[in-house]
């Protein structure tokens, strides 16, 4: 063999060997975290660690135990405590303890890690993603359509499976509307699209249906079960929230395509934005959605510390997709979260001002946009008219602007439900805009009323019976100076049925002259015999001598008079305590807000790895630092939630959980790749993903898929076909709605009363919209109660909003079927379909295929039609034969004569047809 022969032998000889150890390497995060995972952190890791000894810290691994014994010694297996322990022959002293022990396998791993120098990995998710990864170079230049098509497949040919066809026009067309505004295409827009022969159609109508304004109400319907949006406060009594303008942030954010980082800072720290807007401030109701506790005799402070937990819980589920609520109590099982960690992070949410009380303040109130109009010309009318001493320092915000003209000129209300504290006897009506009391000597308090020169305070109360009771006001505490009384007696009617919000009267209470501002406190007393309440309270006016409005003439008092009556919308708002009223904030002894441990300062979980010294120190820049590149999950997680909504599936499926016991990402580069392309090329705005990803190939797919397809990949997580996914609740209803053609299209506004609404609303909010304008409107503006949700968006999975909700589970139970079939508003809208089959043509099997186009957005079948050929023929055959039961659609065939046979027929097909699978089902 010649020099240079032996040479080459040896260098091959060489390179082997160092890819043989290079293979041999053990991965913490591959091979030694699930072995622990699974059998030794139920006792060394973050609940217990037993001996002084956890295996979820890398400082704590590491130290020493508590009998002084490293228990792991890098690069020294046989001198690691741990690894005796694994291989004691002593019963009771092997670990795991008291559980069967390693197998002969996990032991190797173990002893090699160790042996190997025993490297510590962060999880994966805690790793920031890399900043250049490049799209595979793939052997296909026909199929992708973009740079995630490369991706997906490498992963493919990598599992040895290929790409499916693209599916058809009339599929693909339906799947885009449904995922990007939530409702199917009209027949004219599809027949319109199967008519266009040019090469950019399907481009174009992306581009059309991301600049639709329903395109923000299908996105906002993702996130309200993030924000756990309710129009009630939930709990035992789950009282009205007046709470839809967050809605409507909402909508419109994703309608203007706002950056997803700046729509989660407003969201979570609007207030302390410079000069923030209204809608900035109305942003941050995404953490006033947390549950209230208005039942009477309830803790308003244990209440709001629950609220503020919850709230640290949701935001990191929210933005970070990690489990926090368990590291209340404790230290993460399985994360290396610790308890005191928690507390840091609450420290940032702690000194929101909202206390748990009835009136939920702070709020921000708001016009609609016709009051917006009449407020500000009443304004430039007053202030055209006012006195330079009168003039009243302008307000960025409307409102506030209004009350300062009015306060200054002495037109002062105040409401009576705006008390910051109460005896636990005092409880709101139903509409909570009225004060009631349910015993003598109840009363309430309210806070820092300025009463100079006020010399008298109208009562604007309501009672059923001639002396109903008296009103005593007091200073400063409860039995304080008692500066005036009222009675009140009988304003009208009977107790039963009566509007006490347009049944009150003025009652008038001189008061004893008194400076400056004082807490108010009302005591309220039995009148001529005890009822189940005394009297409704509505609001309070306090009287100034000589006040400035006295001033100006009849015709400026009356505009005056306007510009206070005007109703204004009521939003819970986050704002911050002045530092002089800081709380403080301690750890809880095993979670209890009883048991207050060490004091903690804000601060974020040591595992991000962020300088202490650059550790953020207010809640809006813990906002920014939560969604700023220095965070390695922000981006991952929202690039995976709007990938799950498109796909079925997240890259990483446990939407809630990407730490350890969360599931692997199926293809981490692309992940990671989308994320850092989120941040970088699309500078975190939604629309151009979006785009992205519905231009790919990849979601361009058929569904059908052969039997070596599904046995190769049964759950479709190497994405070789097509989604065949059920469709959300309020995709289902709004569908139905849309085909029949009875849907209200109107964006934004108050929630609704329609057929899904529950009678467990005994008092429904006189802010909701009813009657014929509410019946239709998409699921999104159905009014929401927490303890009876919408009964359709349960059955179909819906959670109840609760608590925040990344992904809901999809069931198939019979209850869908019997709540597609007997609805009310699905079978009003079987009726309206029938109808317009009827009109399309004289002859029925056109009107069959023109039904089935009209719902299903393309030809029928002729096997399809046959059967419905055949159902239509044997319905009306029933309804002659039993001339009783013709009515059945009854308010659309009274005007047909002798073709409400088949528009009864007719009918009955219609509903068939909203309850196919293909129908409820994106393929």
């Amino acid at each position: 063999m010649s020099f240079k022969l032996t040479v080459v032998v040896l260098c091959l000889m060489w390179l082997g060997s160092c890819q043989e150890s290079t293979s041999d390497i053990i991965s913490y995060n591959r091979d030694v975290r699930p072995i622990l995972n699974a059998k030794c952190l139920r006792c060394h890791g973050g609940v217990k660690a037993n001996g002084g000894f956890s295996l979820l810290f890398e400082e704590d691994a590491f130290a020493r135990t508590e009998s002084g014994k490293q228990a792991i010694v890098r690069g020294k297996a046989e001198s690691s405590e741990l690894y005796k322990r694994l291989v004691h022959e002593d019963a009771e002293l092997r670990m795991p303890q008291d559980a069967a022990p390693l197998s002969s396998a996990e032991i190797d791993i173990v002893k090699r890690w160790i042996d190997q120098g025993a490297k510590w990995e962060k999880h994966w998710a805690y790793i920031p993603p890399k900043r250049n990864i490049d799209p595979p170079v793939i052997d296909s230049l026909s199929w992708p359509k973009n740079e995630i098509d490369q991706f997906v497949y490498a992963k493919m040919r990598e599992k040895e499976l290929y790409p499916s066809p693209e599916a058809d026009k009339a599929t693909l067309l339906r799947r885009l509307y449904l995922d990007l505004i939530g409702i199917p295409p009209t027949l004219e827009e599809v027949e319109t699209y199967m008519e266009n022969r040019a090469a950019d159609a399907y481009e174009k109508e992306v581009d059309k249906l991301l600049a639709s304004p329903h395109f923000g109400e299908r996105w906002a319907a993702m996130w309200m079960d993030l924000a756990r949006y309710a129009d009630s406060k939930g709990y035992e009594k789950d009282s009205n929230r007046e709470i839809w303008k967050f809605r409507d942030y909402v909508i419109n954010a994703f309608n203007d395509d706002m950056p997803f980082d700046q729509f989660s800072i407003e969201q979570l720290a609007g207030d302390l934005l410079p000069n923030p807007t209204e809608q900035q401030l109305i942003a941050t109701a995404f953490h006033r959605n947390t549950l209230a506790n208005d039942e009477g005799g309830t803790d308003n402070e244990e209440f709001r510390i629950a609220a503020v937990v919850e709230r640290v819980a949701t935001t990191y589920e929210v933005w970070q997709g990690t489990t926090m609520s368990c590291v209340q109590c404790h230290s993460h099982p399985y994360d290396p979260f610790r308890h005191e960690e928690f507390y840091q992070s609450m420290a940032f949410f702690n000194n929101a001002k909202d206390n748990d009380s009835y009136f939920e303040e702070p709020k921000i109130f708001t016009y609609s946009e016709e009051n917006k109009k009449e407020v500000e010309s009443l304004l430039t009318y007053i202030d055209a008219e006012l006195l330079p001493e009168d003039i009243a320092p302008k307000s960025s915000y409307l409102y506030e602007e209004k009350e300062a003209v009015l306060t200054r000129l002495g037109y002062r209300i105040h409401e009576a439900e705006s008390f910051y504290e109460s005896s636990p006897f005092i409880e709101l009506d139903e509409s909570l805009s009225l004060l009631w009391q349910v015993q003598d000597s109840s009363w309430v308090k309210y806070d820092q009323i300025d009463l100079k020169n006020v010399d008298e305070i109208g009562f604007f109360a309501s009672a059923t019976i001639g002396y109903a009771g008296d009103i005593a006001v007091h200073l400063d505490s409860l039995n304080g100076k008692k500066i005036g009384a009222v009675k009140i007696t009988k304003t009208g009617g009977s107790q039963k049925g009566v509007d006490h919000k347009n049944n009150t009267r003025e009652f008038k209470a001189a008061i004893a002259a008194t400076e400056g501002k004082h807490d108010i406190y009302l005591r309220f007393f039995k009148g001529e015999r005890y009822d189940g309440h005394l009297f409704y309270l509505d609001k309070m006016r306090f009287y100034e001598r000589e006040p400035r409005m006295e001033l100006y003439s009849t015709a400026f008092n009356q505009k005056l008079k306007r510009l206070a009556e005007i109703p204004a919308t009521s939003t819970p708002i986050i704002q911050e305590l002045p530092v002089t009223e800081a709380r403080k904030t301690h750890l809880f002894e095993r979670g209890s807000w009883l048991t207050l441990g060490n004091e903690v300062e804000r601060g974020i979980p040591n595992i991000y790895g962020y300088p202490e010294a650059e550790e953020p120190n207010d809640r809006l820049a813990f906002a920014q630092w939560m969604l700023s590149a220095k965070n390695p999950l922000a981006a991952r997680v929202a690039v995976n939630r709007f990938w799950e909504q498109l796909f079925g599936f997240g890259l990483v499926e446990s939407m809630e959980e990407f730490g350890t016991q969360g599931e692997k990402p199926t293809h981490p580069e692309l992940l990671d790749w989308m994320a850092v392309r989120f941040e970088k090329t699309h500078d975190w705005h939604v629309k151009p993903l979006l785009r992205e990803l519905v231009l790919s190939a990849t979601y361009r797919q058929s569904s059908d898929a052969d039997i070596e397809k599904i046995e190769n990949d049964p759950r479709n997580q190497w994405l070789s076909r097509g989604f065949r996914t059920r469709l959300s609740a309020e995709q289902i209803r709004d569908q139905v709605l849309t085909v029949s053609g009875l849907l209200n299209p109107l964006v934004g506004g108050p929630s609704v009363i329609n057929s899904s609404v529950d009678g467990g609303w005994t008092g429904v909010p006189d802010w909701a919209v009813k009657g014929d304008s509410a019946k239709y409107r998409r699921s999104l503006y159905t009014l929401w109660k927490r303890v009876t949700p919408p009964n359709e968006m349960i059955t179909f999975d819906s959670p109840d909003r609760s608590v925040c909700t990344s992904r809901r589970i999809r069931t198939n139970t019979p209850l869908q079927a019997l709540n597609l079939l007997n609805d009310e508003t699905f079978f009003e809208a079987s009726n309206a379909l029938a109808l317009q089959m009827m009109e399309a043509d004289p002859d029925y099997e056109k009107q069959l295929i023109f039904g089935y186009a009209k719902v299903m957005g393309r030809k029928i079948s002729d096997e399809k039609l046959l059967l419905l050929k055949e159902l239509y023929q044997e319905a009306q055959e029933h309804f002659m034969q039993q001339e009783k039961e013709a009515d059945f659609p009854k308010a659309a065939i009274e005007r047909m004569g002798e073709e409400k046979y088949k528009l009864a027929a007719l009918a009955i097909v219609a509903n068939t047809l909203l309850n196919l699978d293909e129908f409820i089902v994106k393929g």
